[in-house]
């Protein structure tokens, strides 16, 4: 008998993240009781990419399903003398020798995936050694040693339970987000700074600056991210917002943003992560800007891992622009659909 372990999907909201992912990916093990030696376990997943692969990584946490951050290592878990006793689908692997007591590499020389659903069964893991739920982190690679950028990724978790209970579990709905000046890395609580001064704004030249935005979900339907707020006002006075994308026009008043690196202004820098998400049409234009409150900004469309944007704002005036000290408070909400 195997037990089944399930990679579901929710929401947590944090304040004001590329590889592909499997269609399908689970951990079955014959016993989820804790602190239980010797047992079966077996991984299948379908969906990868169609390229040349040669090593699968399985990590087992007990913080979170998110390949690429912090593992923590589940008391008592030890796959480490693990033993690979078959194998279908994708084959020709072993066990690298780089395998832990919480990180399981496969191994093979390079070759093309094969398309539909791959199995690996393995003996003798002993199960964490305290009841709770447990995070699989998988992902195949192009090197034989898991080094390098995944090719595919994806999250999974399991259950152990301290009686002979079967179980199915459930990851509830996840979404992480923090908007700031500075972001490091793909770690929210790095987040710095809320304020942004334009200095004193001229005709002759353009005034730039932007914000940071992480974000990562495992909401079944992805992610929205939307901004809203005025444009630069001064009592009666405004610098108008760009309603529809137009590029940066020295000495014409206007206001807008892109998510993209920007040649003509020197500023901004294309969005980075592992995640899948991109910035809406209207603001994934270099050097074309554009700002109207309420608009999607960026956006995808599955479960993602971490996506960092760097917002990148604009500010021209005319040589008549009235004087005066020109404020604007936008607003970035992240969305998730599941």
């Amino acid at each position: 008998m195997f037990l089944l372990a399930v990679f579901g999907v929710s929401l947590f909201h944090g304040q004001h993240a590329t590889a592909a992912e499997f269609t399908t990916r689970q951990l079955l093990v014959d016993s989820n009781i804790a602190g239980e030696n010797d047992v079966r376990y077996r991984l299948s997943f379908s969906g990868q990419t169609i390229a040349n692969v040669g090593s699968i990584r399985l990590q087992l946490c007990s913080n979170d399903p998110f390949p690429g951050q912090p593992c923590v290592a589940p008391t008592g878990l030890d796959i480490s003398a693990a033993q690979l006793v078959s194998q279908s689908g994708m084959t020709g692997f072993a066990i690298h020798s780089s395998t832990t007591a919480n990180e399981l590499v496969l191994t093979r020389v390079p070759s093309l995936a094969v398309a539909g659903t791959v199995e690996y069964e393995l003996t003798d893991v002993d199960n964490p050694a305290n009841p709770g739920t447990y995070f699989g982190r998988l992902e195949v690679f192009a090197s034989d040693d898991a080094s390098g950028s995944a090719t595919d990724a994806a999250g999974l978790a399991v259950a152990y339970v301290a009686d002979t209970i079967s179980i199915q579990t459930f990851v509830p709905p996840y979404l992480a987000f923090c908007v700031a000046n500075v972001i490091v890395g793909e770690d929210c609580s790095t987040a710095t700074g809320s304020y942004i001064d334009f200095g004193d704004l001229s005709p002759d030249s353009t005034a730039t600056d932007e914000t940071k935005l992480l974000v990562a979900t495992n909401a079944d339907f992805g992610y929205s991210i939307t901004v809203s707020g005025t444009t630069l006002t001064s009592g009666v006075n405004v610098i108008p917002a760009i309603a529809s994308p137009d590029i940066s026009r020295r000495g014409t008043s206007q206001f807008g943003l892109n998510l993209r690196a920007n040649a003509s202004t020197g500023s901004g820098q294309d969005p980075a992560g592992i995640g899948g998400g991109s910035p809406t049409p209207d603001y994934n234009q270099p050097n074309v800007f554009k700002y109207v409150s309420g608009d999607i900004i960026a956006s995808y469309f599955d479960p993602d891992y971490y996506m960092k944007y760097t917002v990148n704002y604009i500010v021209n005036v005319s040589s008549d622009q009235p004087p005066g000290l020109y404020v604007s408070t936008l607003t970035y909400i992240a969305l998730a659909t599941f």
